[in-house]
């Protein structure tokens, strides 16, 4: 096989991340080629909930995949849409990064220490409407950009805080610039946030291979039933979505553990749900939790009461 032509966008942390697993890759004894590609998100300054979710990232280097123009693909897995892709297959789900989401904020504040009125930026539902049922008094700011763009608006004194992924600062080697790590308790992360997927064209058996070797059991399992519990809500919820999946020792052996929540964009209803399951099942399992948050009330949020349009799956981490 010649050299494995790996796509990436040109952001600071997806050149990282595609970097990470081409460095992967090479140790395996492939040689690799980094193409970058520009998408829509990219070039776009609107809200990602105006241009259609984090579909605009993905579409761009998908279409480079079935066109042939690359071989390999590497996307923040939160970035893809709970559909597969026909022609298309991910290969591998690497290891995962911390999961968990931080705050970055002035003087060095955790978020119980942001005092009433404190301005907070991002530009997830997800996190405006967990961050709003805390009741913490905060002004919720949407914003956009690289994690550059967003952490400057904080010492630059426009924003009080904003609230990114772990993992980017993390592969970007800034993780000293959080004030906290939020827990998942307060904070739930987006489905596979902190994950990433090594995507290929399925009739590339060779490219498979290759990858595969790349792939994580725990993580995987994890990331499935954090998005089986998506797909499955999508079809009667349009609420701000948060998921986590944990492997845990049961009275049998391994188990799946998982915690979601569901709720309004003002903080005004939420509900926290939480399931254990088997780890051989974790399709099951997400269907199962998100039919009990459907039955629990997130059927009754309508985007007149949350303005999340695809759920948790407009906050790419690339810019987050």
């Amino acid at each position: 096989m010649t050299a494995l032509r790996l796509g990436t966008r040109r952001s600071a942390l997806a050149t990282t991340q595609s970097g990470w697993v081409a460095d992967r890759l090479r140790a395996a004894g492939h040689e690799v080629e980094l193409v970058e590609i520009t998408t829509e998100g990219d070039v776009s300054g609107e809200l990602l909930t105006a241009i259609g979710g984090t579909g605009v990232f993905a579409a761009a280097i998908r279409r480079a995949l079935l066109d042939g123009r690359i071989d390999v693909a590497v996307h923040s897995l939160k970035d893809l849409p709970t559909a597969p892709e026909p022609g298309l297959t991910v290969a591998a789900v690497p290891v995962r990064e911390d999961s968990r989401d931080v705050l970055v904020a002035r003087d060095g504040l955790t978020l119980g220490e942001l005092p009433a009125g404190a301005v907070v930026g991002t530009g997830s539902p997800r996190r405006t409407a967990q961050l709003a049922a805390l009741g913490l008094g905060l002004e919720i700011r949407p914003i956009r950009g690289n994690v550059d763009t967003r952490i400057g608006f904080v010492t630059s004194g426009a924003l009080d805080a904003v609230v990114l992924a772990r993992a980017g600062l993390a592969r970007l080697g800034r993780l000293d610039q959080a004030t906290e790590v939020l827990d998942p308790i307060q904070v739930l992360p987006a489905p596979g946030q902190g994950a990433l997927a090594v995507e290929c064209r399925s009739d590339r058996s060779d490219v498979v291979a290759a990858v595969t070797v790349l792939d994580d059991a725990d993580t995987r399992t994890c990331v499935t039933a954090e998005r089986s519990l998506l797909a499955t809500l999508e079809a009667g919820c349009t609420a701000p979505v948060g998921a986590l999946a944990e492997v845990v020792e049961g009275d049998d052996g391994l188990e799946l553990s998982l915690r979601a929540f569901a709720g309004s964009e003002d903080g005004t209803f939420e509900l926290r749900r939480s399931l254990v399951g088997p780890y051989d099942r974790p399709e099951a399992l997400g269907a199962d939790l998100a039919r009990i948050l459907l039955e629990d009330g997130a059927a009754d949020l309508t985007p007149s009461s949350s303005t999340a349009s695809d759920h948790a799956t407009h906050e790419p981490e690339q810019a987050s």
